[in-house]
């Protein structure tokens, strides 16, 4: 199977605000997706990927922090995920994202969330996680909304970021045309 990277939308591409839709059938194309989602992620040296990221409008997630001790040791696909549960707690560690490269910043997060949802195959998946991988689906089902972990950031962290920001706008706005 050749290996088939999608195009990752970059900040300041409208489609990265947008809410994706549910998936109503999960079938080859929707697995060919997911496919090319994990050989996009770690061609980029990603941990998340989400569908909007490339563009594709659909509840669809993936996770890999096998690389990362302590941390579940599989690839993980997140389909039509639901939040069961999130606690009051929260704690504070660096994102960085993949649509807004060169940017790391600190986010607040509740410390540990309870999900589920349906894997590559149909199946139900259900997930209590906590520290790195908490966060990790938390941030993948903002993309999901339309969120993007900067949105986060207080105003005058913002202000710090706006030129950057601005740049990734203009290169997202130069790809957009190109295409």
């Amino acid at each position: 199977m050749e290996m088939s990277l999608l195009k990752i939308k970059i900040y300041g591409d409208s489609v990265l605000r947008q809410k994706a839709d549910e998936v109503e059938t999960i079938d080859d194309y929707i697995r060919a997706f997911v496919r090319n989602m994990f050989d996009t992620m770690y061609a980029a040296d990603g941990v998340g990927f989400a569908a909007p990221q490339a563009g594709f409008l659909k509840q669809i997630f993936i996770i890999d922090l096998s690389d990362v001790e302590g941390e579940p040791e599989e690839p993980m696909v997140f389909i039509n995920p639901k939040i069961l549960w999130k606690s009051e707690k929260t704690s504070i560690a660096e994102e960085g994202c993949l649509s807004i490269p060169g940017i790391r910043e600190d986010v607040k997060r509740p410390e540990e969330v309870e999900v589920e949802a349906l894997n590559e195959k149909g199946g139900k998946v259900h997930y209590k996680a906590k520290g790195l991988f908490a966060r990790a689906i938390l941030h993948e089902i903002d993309h999901l909304e339309g969120v993007l972990f900067v949105d986060y950031l207080g105003s005058v962290k913002k202000m710090m970021l706006k030129d950057r920001l601005e740049e990734l706008e203009r290169q997202s706005k130069t790809e957009q045309e190109a295409a």
